[in-house]
C-alpha cells in the first residue's frame, strides 16, 4: 500500500503566508518561486506588464477568501504536492482563464472625451504620493486615443485611463467601477499614468 507523502515544511510556509508573514511570503514567492513564475509569465497570457505584477495578482488570487466558503484558495493546499507543484497549477489555471476571457471579450466601447462631471482634487495628498504625472488629453483626437489605449498591454490599465481622463470620472468613481480599494486604486493609477505615457511618448518619436 503506498504511503502519501505530505509535505509538512510546505505547509507550514503555506500558513505564514496566510497569516501574513511578510518576510516568508517575499522570500518564498518573490525570491525562491521566481524562476517559476518568470518562465509562465514568458510563455503565457497574463495581461501583467511584468512578472512582479504577475506575481502580485497570484498573491491577491491565493488569498482572496471565497464568497461561499469564507475561505481562500491557499487554505485548501493540503500539502499532498509540493507547494511549487500547487502554485504552477494554480498560475497555468488562471493564465488559461486570462487567454480565455481575452478571447471572448467584445470589441472595446467607444471613447467619449466629453465629461460627465467636475474634475476632482487632482492635487490631492494620495496622488502627491502616488504619482504626479499629468496627461494632457486636450490635442488628442478619438483615433488618437484609441491608437493609444490599444497598445497598452494591460487592460486595467487601459480601462482606468479611459474612465479617468476621457470620460471624466473621478477618482472615487473610478475605483469602484474597478471594483477595487482606494489604496489599490492608487497604486493601479500610478501604473496606468507610466504605461499610458510611455507610450504616448513612443508615438511621439516616431512621428
Amino acid at each position: 500500500m503506498d504511503v502519501l507523502k505530505i509535505y509538512t515544511e510546505d505547509l507550514k510556509i503555506a500558513q505564514a503566508i496566510i497569516n501574513r508573514d511578510d518576510k516568508v511570503t517575499r522570500f518564498y514567492l518573490y525570491k525562491k518561486c521566481y524562476p517559476l513564475f518568470k518562465s509562465i509569465y514568458n510563455r503565457y497570457y497574463t495581461d501583467c506588464v511584468c512578472c512582479k505584477e504577475f506575481i502580485d495578482e497570484i498573491y491577491v488570487l491565493i488569498l482572496t477568501p471565497s464568497k461561499e466558503t469564507g475561505r481562500c484558495q491557499l487554505e485548501h493546499f493540503r500539502g499532498e504536492s509540493s507547494l511549487v507543484t500547487w502554485l504552477k497549477t494554480i498560475s497555468l489555471f488562471y493564465c488559461y482563464k486570462r487567454f480565455k476571457i481575452k478571447k471572448l471579450k467584445p470589441e472595446q466601447e467607444p471613447i467619449s472625451t466629453n465629461g460627465n462631471g467636475g474634475k476632482d482634487m487632482f492635487n490631492d495628498r494620495k496622488e502627491t504620493m502616488y504619482g504626479s504625472i499629468e496627461i494632457d488629453v486636450n490635442n488628442l483626437n478619438r483615433e488618437d486615443i484609441q491608437k493609444l489605449l490599444d497598445l497598452m498591454p494591460n487592460s486595467s490599465y487601459r480601462k482606468l485611463i479611459r474612465l479617468r481622463y476621457f470620460e471624466q470620472k473621478n477618482n472615487e468613481e473610478t475605483a469602484r467601477i474597478l471594483g477595487v480599494t482606494m489604496g489599490n486604486y492608487y497604486n493601479m493609477h500610478k501604473r496606468a499614468k507610466e504605461q499610458f505615457t510611455f507610450y504616448c511618448r513612443k508615438e511621439e518619436s516616431h512621428g
